[in-house]
């Protein structure tokens, strides 16, 4: 017997989060067992967790879109027992059993081996989150943003993707502007790299189809008007990139800035990202991280205080990454 926390739906579709003992044989099918040692609290997990997202697509559900961990058991050959292993989305917590839970099993195909450089406590301060920040950086530099061509745009900065990207921009020595609705954490917020910090309101709300340039890329993690706006205020030539929703799904844009200013949007996928995505991106990340930024994004829970930790997030009561301790 060992521990999880199960998400139930009853029959008028009310959702229910319970800490119980679950035995090995309830696991989903896999090729490896693997004992997780941590998982994190993201975004969507806060939104399965509490019902006000329909992220959980079949019942029971183990919710944790990350997961680390050593393997127990392996019928697959590119792993072997005493492996560590890393995962980032694939579907798990969602349609398959994720991370918040002592034990998993799971695909070997959605899993990495854990990067040199990196130990296990570490990789799930980074989690998807740190991962999506670094796939974003990447995205721009792909596209040739280089940090002499100008300020780059972080929104949502006070969370999970938004403090990595500050981090991530700052050691590759680009000028960040962070975009937060906590002004109060500025100095966090410069703490990590941030230039400077400007109030969410002046983003946020329905702006002209064009506006005057000044972002040379953009990290945007909101979504909605926000990402509208930043799209609008991006210089010619400039890239913007989306990978958040945490101001809505819409987006009430034009097509002003692509076709009279060439601006490129990228859209962010790391739940079903290629593996050769993945190892180049945590490579990066083992590179451009330094031992004090894992303490300084990331607090720490145990599975039992992941429920209420859940609805403080999606409160915007959490700054930075939340680590849980199986």
């Amino acid at each position: 017997m060992f521990h999880a926390l199960i998400i139930n739906q009853n029959e008028a579709r009310q959702q229910s989060c319970t800490l119980s003992q679950i035995e090995e044989s309830q696991l989903p099918e896999g090729d490896v067992l693997v004992e997780v040692a941590y998982s994190t609290l993201n975004y969507k997990d806060a939104l399965a967790i509490t019902g006000k997202g329909r992220i959980a697509r079949s019942f029971p559900m183990v919710p944790g879109i990350d997961l680390v961990g050593k393997v127990l058991q392996s019928d697959s050959e590119r792993f072997q027992e005493g492996d560590w292993v890393l995962l980032n989305g694939f579907g798990v917590g969602e349609m398959h059993w994720g991370g918040l839970a002592e034990k998993a099993r799971l695909k070997s195909d959605w899993l990495i081996p854990l990067p040199a450089g990196i130990d296990a406590k570490q990789s799930m301060a980074v989690g998807t989150a740190g991962y999506t920040a670094m796939l974003s950086v990447l995205a721009l530099e792909k596209q040739g943003v280089t940090p002499d061509l100008g300020e780059i745009l972080v929104t949502g900065a006070n969370g999970g993707v938004g403090s990595y990207a500050i981090r991530l921009l700052n050691r590759l020595g680009y000028q960040v502007v962070a975009s937060t609705g906590r002004m109060a954490e500025s100095e966090y917020l410069k703490s990590l790299g941030a230039n400077d910090v400007i109030d969410r309101a002046t983003l946020s709300e329905p702006g002209k189809p064009l506006q005057k340039e000044r972002w040379a890329g953009v990290i945007d993690c909101v979504g909605s008007h926000t990402l509208a706006n930043a799209c609008a205020s991006t210089k010619y030539g400039g890239v913007v990139t989306a990978c958040g929703l945490a101001q809505g799904l819409d987006f009430p844009a034009s097509v002003a800035p692509f076709i009279l200013r060439g601006v490129k949007l990228i859209g962010i996928d790391s739940v079903m990202r290629p593996l050769a995505d993945r190892t180049e991106a945590w490579l990066r990340l083992s590179e451009l991280l330094q031992p004090e930024d894992f303490d300084v994004i990331s607090q720490e829970i145990t599975l039992d205080k992941v429920e209420e930790t859940a609805y403080e997030l999606l409160e915007g009561n959490v700054r930075g990454r939340v680590i849980v301790a199986l």
